[in-house]
Formats: C-alpha cells, structure tokens, sequence
C-alpha cells in the first residue's frame, strides 16, 4: 500500500518557520525605520566648490568645461533694490569647441549668521540682443542663491566672450547681511569636469544704517529785551480812596480738596506665550506612531500564522 507524501510546506518545518519569523522581522524594522526617515526632516551634505574662493582647475585635464573670471563688478553695494553691474570673461581653453556652454552666477553669504534668501535677491543676463532678461533663481547649496540657467550657445576653441549679468539686493535683505560673495562659473554639456570660476567679496550697507541722523544743537533763544514800563497817565481828579471791605468780609471757607484718585495699578502680565514647536516635532511624533503600527501588525501577521501552522 503506497504511503501519502507529505511534503514540508504542509509540516509546521521549524526551521522554514524561523527563518520566515526572521525575515519577517527584519523586513518589520526596516520599513519601520523607512518610515521614520522619509517622516522626519532630513538634512543632505551639500556643497559648492565656488565658496571657498576662486577655483582653479586642473592645467592638463581634458574635457573640462570653460574658465570663468570676474572683470568687473563694485566692491560695495547697498541694500535698496539698485543695480549692479557684473562682467564675466569666459574662456574655452580647450582644442575643440564648447557646444552647450552656459555662464552662471550666484551670490553667497558666508559666515553662519543671517543670510541673503531668494525673495531679497533678483539676478538679470544681458542676451546677444542686448535686452535685459530676468533669470529664474533657486537655494543653492552652502546658503547660496544661484542661477537655474542663462542662455546656452556655443563657443570656439581657443576663445574667449564677456558676459554681462547684474544683481540687486532689496530693502527686506536681512540687516546681519554685511557682505555677500559673488561666485561666476561656466558648464558645458558633457563636461568632465569644472573649470576656473570666479569669486569676489562684496560689502554691503542697507539704507537704514545712514538713516539715523545726527542730533542738532537746539538753539539759544535769544534774550528779550524787557519792555519799559509805561508811566500812568496823570489824573487831573483826585481819586477817591478805596473802600477796604475785607474788614468786614467774613472769611472764605477753603472748599476740601478733592482726593486725587490712586494709581492705576497695573494689570499683571499675561501668561507668556509657549514656544511653537516646528515641523520636526510633529513629523519625529508620526514617524513613532507609524513604526508602532507597523512593528503591532507584524506581531499580528506572524501569531496568525502560527495558528494557521498549528492546524
């Protein structure tokens, strides 16, 4: 008589059944985790290359995209909205031609106090028109406010062409703001590499520092020369002496002073405000909640199946 197979998967096979209890586990943890990563603010190491001063290039690398250097530009501008002027000459050193060249510039705060933002910044190209174009502008990395782009063309080898951007920088730009870096590169499509970028430091005033003027002297009142008493005139009648009827008077009662009302005391402060609480907390809050609904369910899925195995 033939003997019924039983295979594994029908047996409640310990060691199958382990490793399932473990890798549902792990994968319980892991999107337990994922979770809370993609819940709670996360902050990527960035950086830019053009803040630490001008960038040099390698001299014999190859397919590097072209040189950028800073003509022109103010060593001082103000903070009220006006325009200033930046030259770039850009350079393809190269001994083929630059086909997508596009020139960049951006300004940086350096230091860790308060910083130019997007809304206090605007940034113009001048095109081979000659008009003036608005260039759209985003957060760069290391507190910088770059460009998105400017106008790509193409650029012989061995040569060179000036481009012409200017900035302002508007009233709303933080006071703590006393010196901003203009920061000028190039890049290529396909490029392998940066090339030479350019870099300026740049001072800045707002219009409220020189607002305050200084207090005048108030002038001397000049003295008045007292006016001479004027002499009566002369009566040719003799006046009759005057009554004195205070003699007789009976004396004034003196009306009580009225009481001067006391001091308004003033009210007690009210309960100071609470410190709001930023995003991180509320989001850090969900992140535990959902990691415990997910560690809870994972609890449910392996006991199920223990009961479904024990059957």
């Amino acid at each position: 008589m033939r003997m019924p197979v039983i295979t594994r998967f029908a047996k409640n096979d310990r060691p199958l059944s382990g490793r399932r209890r473990i890798a549902t586990v792990a994968a319980t943890v892991v999107l337990a985790g994922g979770v809370q990563f993609l819940a709670t603010d996360s902050a990527w190491a960035c950086g830019d290359h053009r803040t630490g001063g001008a960038y040099e290039a390698a001299a014999n690398a190859t397919g590097l995209s072209p040189d950028t250097a800073i003509t022109s530009a103010r060593s001082s501008v103000v903070a009220d909205g006006s325009w200033n002027e930046v030259s770039l000459k850009v350079t393809n050193r190269a001994a083929e031609d630059a086909h997508g060249m596009e020139p960049f510039l951006a300004l940086a705060t350096p230091g860790s106090g308060a910083a130019a933002r997007l809304k206090d910044v605007k940034i113009q190209f001048k095109d081979y028109t000659g008009a003036w174009k608005n260039l759209q502008l985003r957060d760069g990395c290391s507190r910088v406010v770059d460009v998105t782009g400017s106008q790509r063309q193409r650029m012989a080898a061995n040569s060179s062409t000036t481009f012409t951007f200017r900035y302002s920088l508007a009233p709303s730009t933080p006071a703590g703001v006393t010196t901003i870096d203009i920061l000028a590169s190039t890049e290529m499509a396909g490029s392998q590499g940066p090339g030479d970028s350019g870099f300026k430091a740049v001072k800045v005033t707002h219009p409220q520092d020189g607002a305050t003027a200084k207090p005048t002297t108030p002038a001397k009142p000049k003295p008045t020369t007292p006016a001479k008493p004027t002499t009566p005139a002369k009566d040719t009648k003799t006046a009759e002496p005057a009554t004195d009827t205070t003699k007789d008077a009976a004396p004034a009662t003196e009306a009580p002073a009225t009481p001067t009302a006391a001091p308004a005391t003033t009210a007690p402060a009210g309960t100071p405000e609470l410190a709001h609480t930023g995003s991180s907390a509320t989001n850090t809050l969900l992140a535990t909640g959902s990691a415990a609904l997910l560690a809870l369910g994972a609890g449910v899925l392996i006991a199920v199946r223990r009961l479904r195995h024990q059957r």
